[in-house]
């Protein structure tokens, strides 16, 4: 019986909006980031050098890897502090 309780509230953690809306905004990040930083950089830092432009995208890419995981550790930790008990009434008891 515990264990349908729990996989019940994993599912409803898995499919918050809020976490949903995360992982959509990180999603497009990496996607639009490294491109924008290429060709953003190839033309108006580099002066047209695709290898510099190119170091510039990967540096993007990876900054926006790291923003997750720590965002993700982050929520891990929040979600696992322990919240005090409510307290019982005399009908709960």
């Amino acid at each position: 019986m515990s264990e349908q309780v729990a996989g019940g509230k994993l599912n409803e953690d898995a499919a918050s909006s809020a976490q949903l809306a995360k992982l959509v905004f990180f999603s497009l990040s990496l996607g639009i980031i490294p491109i924008t930083s290429y060709f953003g950089s190839l033309k108006y830092v580099w002066n047209g050098n695709a290898t510099y432009a190119a170091l510039t995208a990967v540096l993007g890419a990876n900054i926006v890897l790291v923003g997750y995981i720590i965002t993700s550790i982050l929520d891990d930790k929040r979600s696992t502090v322990p919240t005090k008990p409510a307290k019982e009434s005399k009908k709960t008891q």
